[in-house]
């Protein structure tokens, strides 16, 4: 999976990480906006990059019922045929003292729908970070999931965390190819055949 330039006109931008994956990263542009960043991306579709907020909830449900069977399975590890409320509540209601999630949200359209999720869950005890990335199938392939992910890594060095962690099916091997871009290292889990754990120290 090839990830052309990333550009920002954010000059207080974090560096990429690692720095070699800038090269990498999606043909975006980038402005700061009060209530986050625009994304354009090079086909010309416009998205916001923002904090999720409470009242996420329907526009998450309603991601939720455009992924595939498989795109279920790959994100949450298992089948499901529906997202329950009080899953998205919890999503979208999260403790800013251990958690941050990002959405990429366009509001071109009415309501405006959720095309992508990032977010980490912070172990202090481990000094880690668990993460998941989540972009809506037909806004695959546009570096929209480098970005996320450059995000919650930023978010994670901010906190002074060790490392940044997820569990990913081997069958997923976009998201597999996009770690592995970043410098990610995988481990096979012997107790779960077909899943690794990827990580990065920070």
């Amino acid at each position: 999976m090839s990830l052309p330039a990333l550009q920002t006109t954010d000059a207080s931008s974090h560096a990429a990480v690692p720095p070699r994956s800038r090269e990498r990263f999606a043909r975006l542009q980038l402005v700061r906006q009060p209530a986050g960043e625009r994304v354009r991306t090079q086909d010309g579709r416009e998205l916001c990059l923002r904090d999720i907020h409470p009242d996420d909830v329907a526009a998450i449900k309603r991601c939720f019922q455009r992924l595939s069977p498989e795109d279920i399975r790959r994100r949450f590890l298992h089948s499901m045929s529906e997202l329950p409320e009080s899953m998205a509540q919890r999503l979208c209601r999260i403790d800013p003292a251990i958690e941050r999630a990002y959405v990429l949200e366009d509001d071109s359209v009415s309501p405006s729908e959720i095309r992508g999720v990032g977010r980490i869950y912070v172990d202090e005890s481990a000094d880690s970070a668990e993460f998941s990335v989540l972009v809506e199938p037909t806004w695959t392939r546009l570096g929209l999931g480098a970005l996320l992910m450059q995000r919650l890594v930023d978010e994670c060095r901010r906190r002074k965390l060790s490392e940044i962690w997820g569990y990913v099916l081997l069958e997923n091997r976009p998201m597999l190819q996009l770690c592995r871009e970043l410098g990610f290292v995988r481990r096979l889990q012997p107790d779960e055949p077909g899943t690794a754990q990827i990580s990065l120290a920070l």
